[in-house]
């Protein structure tokens, strides 16, 4: 498998996040292809290959999600509905990561089939659960 398939795909909307995600990863010592996306009509547009995203040799389909749940136009969960509704990505591993604590949307994250669900900020720890090749 190359590096290009195992693109870890982050839609995050806040530049500090990103920021500790990408530190997460160094310091986990992983150094993947990382797509950033600020919202979840890009990350619709990005994983239904539609738009500026639509060749996937530039723009593959990601081995990994870290999804926030709070996002503008689309939001984390509705993204995720719609993927586990795509035959082409209903197995896509889906980390949820988020400032949520709450017990309701950890529920909802299991009930949609996430991988995992991690509350921020990211830890290398955090990161090499999440990831599994």
């Amino acid at each position: 498998m190359s590096s290009i398939e195992k693109l870890i795909l982050l839609v995050e909307d806040n530049e500090d996040d990103v920021f500790f995600l990408k530190r997460a990863l160094k310091e986990a010592k992983l150094s993947l292809p990382l797509q950033v996306l600020e919202d979840g009509q890009q990350a619709l547009d990005y994983l239904s290959g539609t738009g500026p995203y639509a060749d996937r040799t530039l723009h593959p389909l990601p081995h990994l999600i870290f999804l926030d749940l709070k996002l503008p136009y689309i939001e984390g969960f509705e993204l995720l509905a719609w993927m586990r509704d795509n035959p082409a990505l209903k197995d896509t591993p889906v980390a949820i990561l988020t400032s949520s604590p709450e017990d309701r949307d950890q529920e909802r994250a299991k009930e949609l089939n996430a991988k995992t669900y991690l509350v921020k900020p990211p830890t290398a720890k955090m990161v090499l659960d999440a990831i599994t090749f």
